[in-house]
């Protein structure tokens, strides 16, 4: 197992993976922003910021994951990225400042969950790179 996650290869994966979901989540958000309010009881704000946010940092992923080395600097951005949005996340949920329907709670907690755990592998992955790989 730990063979897998030391891989530059195992990383290189997670990381289109995350730009992939990013992508796909940020179309969204901007594609469906009022079926969304309706459904998660987000403000339409926040939902478009995010939308836009989550596409700049799905072409951020992408330029890193289709780098021949991935800079060290730009996976580290990656990581303190996502556990930041994990956080924006948590605080969403339990906070005052919006009033998420019940699907909005599921919504924001798959977020906690599923961002936070993609960060843990990339922190596990640029860990375990070789030192000679791109700073």
């Amino acid at each position: 197992m730990f063979n897998l996650l030391s891989s530059p290869s195992f990383l290189r994966v997670v990381v289109w993976f995350d730009a992939s979901t990013g992508l796909l989540l940020g179309a969204l958000h901007l594609l469906l922003t009022a079926s969304l309010t309706e459904w998660l009881g987000l403000p339409p704000g926040l939902l478009v910021a995010s939308g836009v946010m989550l596409l700049g940092y799905a072409a951020l992923a992408i330029g890193i994951a289709r780098a021949p080395a991935m800079p060290r600097g730009g996976l580290w951005l990656l990581i303190v990225a996502n556990f930041a949005w994990a956080l924006a996340s948590l605080a969403l949920l339990l906070g005052s400042a919006v009033a998420p329907t019940l699907l909005g709670q599921a919504y924001l907690l798959v977020h906690v969950v599923s961002v936070a755990v993609l960060a843990e592998l990339q922190w596990m992955g640029v860990r375990r790179l070789p030192a000679w790989v791109a700073a």
